[in-house]
């Protein structure tokens, strides 16, 4: 096992209950609000520095310090940008970087971890499941929409949100496939294509062009799920 691995994990668990299940949307809305000055984010870190101590023991009382002092210095940072998902992502980003980072220097013998990469990297069917991985995300799309041009093309110009919702949902799509593939779920692949045949086309979308494009779309994209997980399985 590699070491702190355990510690590592309760740092983890302490962050995803302090950012999100112990934070309540008050607190947030402050924070946006009066920024730096807001009494709810010193709660909110105060919180986020005494569960990280109770987690891991006293012992290492200066890494909950420090995971307090940067949780503040994060937040106020973000409370000046816009909601939007890209400082979502980072603000969360930097959080678990300070944790990583206290990890690796809170456990300088890493040898274990250094021996798990190397025996993960010369495994070629590691690198043959991230190629597929990799395959069935953005590459996958584009031969999609190139095979469906002919439909995309001639929806209303008003219905363009379709198409970008379509890529997005369609690289989930195929992550899930595959991945059921990969675990022999087969029965499975049939539960998703009936959600999604019933969430994606109701009533209200049975316009011809659309729903052919919506049909062949969500086929091809399970068949080159389907296949790709079949060649992986294949080859291994």
């Amino acid at each position: 096992m590699i070491p702190g691995s355990v510690w590592l994990t309760k740092l983890l668990i302490a962050h995803l209950l302090t950012d999100f299940v112990f934070q309540p949307a008050g607190w947030i809305e402050e924070r946006r609000r009066k920024h730096y000055a807001s009494a709810k984010l010193g709660w909110h870190v105060s919180l986020t520095a005494v569960l990280a101590f109770l987690f891991i023991g006293r012992s290492y009382w200066p890494v909950a310090l420090v995971i307090g002092v940067t949780h503040w210095l994060a937040d106020v940072w973000k409370s000046y940008q816009p909601d939007q998902f890209r400082y979502f992502l980072t603000d969360q980003f930097l959080h678990l970087l300070v944790i990583a980072g206290c990890w690796w220097f809170s456990f300088p013998d890493h040898e274990a971890l250094y021996a798990f990469c190397r025996q993960w990297s010369a495994d070629t069917h590691h690198w043959v499941i991230v190629a597929a991985f990799l395959f069935v995300t953005q590459p996958s799309g584009v031969l999609i929409g190139q095979l469906t041009g002919r439909w995309s093309r001639k929806i209303d110009d008003d219905d363009r949100s379709l198409a970008h919702a379509g890529k997005w949902i369609g690289i989930a799509e195929r992550i899930i496939v595959l991945i059921l593939v990969l675990e022999n779920q087969y029965s499975a692949i049939g539960l998703l294509i009936t959600a999604k045949g019933i969430i994606r086309f109701s009533e209200k979308d049975r316009q011809e062009i659309k729903t052919e494009y919506l049909v062949i779309g969500t086929l091809l994209s399970i068949a080159v799920a389907i296949v790709t997980g079949l060649v992986v399985k294949g080859l291994s």
